[in-house]
C-alpha cells in the first residue's frame, strides 16, 4: 500500500469509500491494477466498524441457505430480487471462510464458530466477535489493504463530482484534498460511500454518512431505486448528551426484554413476536407506544432490560455496550438501558446488477450505497456486511476500460478567496435539514407533512445552487485549483456535503410521497395497508419517477 500525500492524475480503478465494501472491493480487484482508495476521513471512520451484531451466514448443521433465503424474502416484504438473494445466501459460506482465512477472530463455542439469533431469523446464524464484529472485520481488511503495493490510499479526500466522457462512460472524479481540487482519470469508478443516516436528526450512523455516493450518481444521471425505504433501528441509546449509540439487536436475540414505563413488555401488544419482530415493526411499536403514553414522545424513551440474561453471558458477548453505557452513567447490570429508535440503514440506493455495475458504463456501486435487490423493503438483520463481501468478491476478474485523458486541457488556477457569509447559510441548512426529515420522513409519514417538507427542501436546494460556491465548482470542472485561504477547503467541503444531504433528502421525500402504501421500512399513516399493485420498485432517473417491475 502507498499512502499518497498528493493525488496522482490517473488510476486503473478508483474506489471511493473505506468501509467493508470499499476495502473488500480494493482487495478483490486483480493485483496488477493500480487502485486508488479515496476516503473522506480516515480508514476507520465508516459505518461498517460500528456493526455490533455480526454477519449472517447459514453454515450451521441445523441451518441451510434455503432457510436464509426464505427469511430474507420474508423480511424484504415482497420487494427482494430472488436471484440476488439466492446469490447472497449461496455465497455466504465462502465469504465467511475467506474472512477466517484472513484472520477475523469470530467467537467460538466448543471449537466451532458461535452463532446467535437475531430478529426475523428462523435459525441462529449470526457470527460475531463479541459486540464489535464490524470493527474486527474492518481491522483485518485494513491490515490486508496496507500490505497491497497496488493500492494507494488517499485519506481526507472528498469526492466532489463525477464526469462522463463523450461516449457517456464514467471516467473521472473531482477530489478536494490537501488544499487542492484535482481531477483523477480512471477506467472505472467504484462508489462504496455507505449510507445517508445523517439526513435524519436521530441516527446510529457516523458523521461521514451523508449520502455522498447516491447524490454523486444521481447528478451524473444514474438510476436510483427504492430510496423511500429506510430502516430505523428500534434500540439506540437515548440519554441526554450521549450519541445515538446502537444497542445491538443481538441483545434482544440473547433474551433481553423491551419494557414500557410500568415494566410491561408492550411490544407483544403490536406483534406476536414481541421484541423479536422485524425491526420496522419494533420501531413502530416503540413509536406508537411513546405517542400514546408519553407527554413528549420526541424526547421520551422505553427501556431494554438485560437482567434476564446471565451476567457472565452479558460480559462475554457485549463488553463494548457495557463500556459505552457506563461512560454515560448507565450500569446495565443494575438498571435497564433507555432506548428509542434511530435511522440506521438505507435499503434503497444506486441500482446495480450482479457485477455491481450501475446504469452508467464505468460506474459501479457496492454496499449500502447500492441497491442490489437483496434487502427489498426491509433488510434482514446482519445481511449488510455479508452483502458487501459477496458482491465485492465479483470484482476478482475485473477489467476496467482505459481511462480518458481528462487532464490534458486542465488549467492550473490559484484561488485566494473564501466564503464565510455563505458558509453560515450552509451551516444553518445543514443543521435544520435533519430535524425536518426526522419529523416528515421518519418512522411514520403522511402526505401533507411530506409535501410541506418537499417545498422546504426545494427552497434550500435553490438557495444552495445560487451561492457563489456553485459557480466556483463549475469553474473547477476544467481547472486544477490551488486553495490559498486556510478556511477555503473546510468551507467547500461543508457546502458540498450539505448539497449532497439536500439532494438525498429531496429524493427520499419525493419517493415517500410517491409510494401511497405502507411496506417494510416505509410506513404511511394515511395509507397504512400494503397494496398488491405497489409490489414494484420506485425507480428514479434524473427528475423522473416511475414504477419498475421486480425483475427489471
Amino acid at each position: 500500500m502507498t499512502s499518497e500525500t498528493t493525488l496522482p492524475n490517473q488510476f486503473d480503478v478508483v474506489v471511493i469509500g473505506s468501509g467493508a465494501a470499499g476495502l473488500y472491493a480494493a482487495l478483490s480487484l486483480p493485483s496488477h491494477l493500480r487502485v486508488g482508495l479515496i476516503t473522506k476521513a480516515k480508514l476507520r471512520t465508516g459505518s461498517s466498524k460500528w456493526a455490533q451484531g455480526g454477519i449472517a451466514a447459514a453454515i450451521a448443521p441445523t441451518d441451510s441457505p434455503d432457510l436464509h433465503f426464505k427469511d430474507t424474502l420474508t423480511a424484504g416484504a415482497g420487494l427482494c430480487d430472488p436471484a440476488a438473494v439466492r446469490f447472497l445466501v449461496d455465497n455466504a459460506k465462502d465469504a465467511i471462510h475467506h474472512l477466517v482465512q484472513m484472520g477475523v477472530d469470530f467467537d467460538r463455542k466448543n471449537g466451532q464458530l458461535a452463532m446467535t439469533l437475531e430478529a426475523a431469523h428462523s435459525r441462529p446464524r449470526v457470527l460475531h466477535s463479541k459486540d464489535t464484529t464490524g470493527k474486527a472485520i474492518i481491522t483485518t481488511l485494513i491490515e490486508q489493504v496496507l500490505d497491497r503495493p497496488n493500492i494507494h490510499v488517499v485519506p481526507q479526500a472528498f469526492a466532489l463530482q463525477l464526469r462522463r466522457d463523450e461516449d457517456g462512460k464514467c471516467q473521472g472524479v473531482s477530489v478536494l484534498h490537501d488544499g487542492q481540487i484535482r481531477w483523477i482519470a480512471s477506467g472505472s469508478i467504484i462508489l462504496a460511500t455507505g449510507g445517508g443516516g445523517q439526513v435524519f436528526a436521530q441516527t446510529t450512523n457516523p458523521t461521514v454518512s451523508t449520502g455522498d455516493g447516491v447524490a454523486l450518481a444521481w447528478r451524473l444521471g444514474a438510476q436510483l431505486r427504492d430510496l423511500e425505504f429506510f430502516q430505523f433501528h428500534p434500540t439506540a441509546l437515548s440519554k441526554p448528551g450521549a450519541p445515538r449509540f446502537l444497542i445491538s439487536e443481538a441483545v434482544r436475540g440473547e433474551g433481553a426484554h423491551l419494557l414500557g414505563f410500568n415494566g410491561d413488555r408492550f411490544a407483544f401488544d403490536y406483534h406476536p413476536d414481541g421484541e423479536l419482530a422485524p425491526r420496522d415493526v419494533v420501531s413502530r411499536a416503540i413509536f406508537s407506544y411513546l405517542a400514546e403514553n408519553a407527554g413528549d414522545p420526541a424526547n421520551a424513551n422505553v427501556y431494554l432490560d438485560l437482567s434476564v440474561i446471565p451476567e457472565e453471558k452479558v460480559r462475554r458477548r457485549f463488553p463494548n455496550i457495557i463500556r459505552f453505557c457506563a461512560e454515560y452513567g448507565v450500569d446495565v447490570f443494575s438498571e435497564p438501558i433507555p432506548v428509542a429508535p434511530a435511522a440506521h440503514y438505507w435499503m434503497g440506493g444506486i441500482k446495480t446488477d450482479a457485477i455491481c455495475e450501475t446504469s452508467i458504463s464505468g460506474l459501479y456501486a457496492i454496499g449500502e450505497t447500492s441497491s442490489t435487490g437483496v434487502h427489498g423493503a426491509n433488510r434482514l438483520a446482519s445481511n449488510s456486511l455479508l452483502e458487501c463481501l459477496v458482491f465485492a468478491a465479483q470484482l476478482q476478474n475485473f477489467e476496467p476500460a482505459a481511462p480518458s485523458e481528462l487532464t490534458e486541457n486542465i488549467v492550473p488556477k490559484v484561488i485566494t478567496e473564501h466564503w464565510r457569509r455563505e458558509t453560515v447559510k450552509a451551516q444553518t441548512i445543514r443543521a435544520d435539514l435533519p430535524f425536518l426529515l426526522w419529523q416528515s420522513a421518519g418512522i411514520c409519514r403522511d402526505q401533507q407533512t411530506l409535501d410541506e417538507a418537499i417545498a422546504q427542501v426545494s427552497a434550500w436546494r435553490d438557495q444552495l445552487h445560487r451561492m457563489p460556491f456553485a459557480q466556483f465548482l463549475n469553474l473547477a470542472e476544467d481547472a486544477e485549483i490551488q486553495l490559498e485561504h486556510p478556511d477555503a477547503e473546510t468551507e467547500i467541503r461543508l457546502y458540498a456535503e450539505t448539497c449532497n444531504l439536500a439532494d438525498v433528502a429531496f429524493l427520499i421525500l419525493k419517493s415517500a410521497a410517491w409510494r401511497t402504501e405502507s411496506r417494510g421500512g416505509h410506513y404511511r399513516l394515511d395509507y397504512a395497508a400494503t397494496q398488491p399493485d405497489w409490489q414494484v420498485h420506485t425507480l428514479i432517473e434524473n427528475d423522473q419517477f416511475r414504477r419498475s417491475p421486480l425483475l427489471e
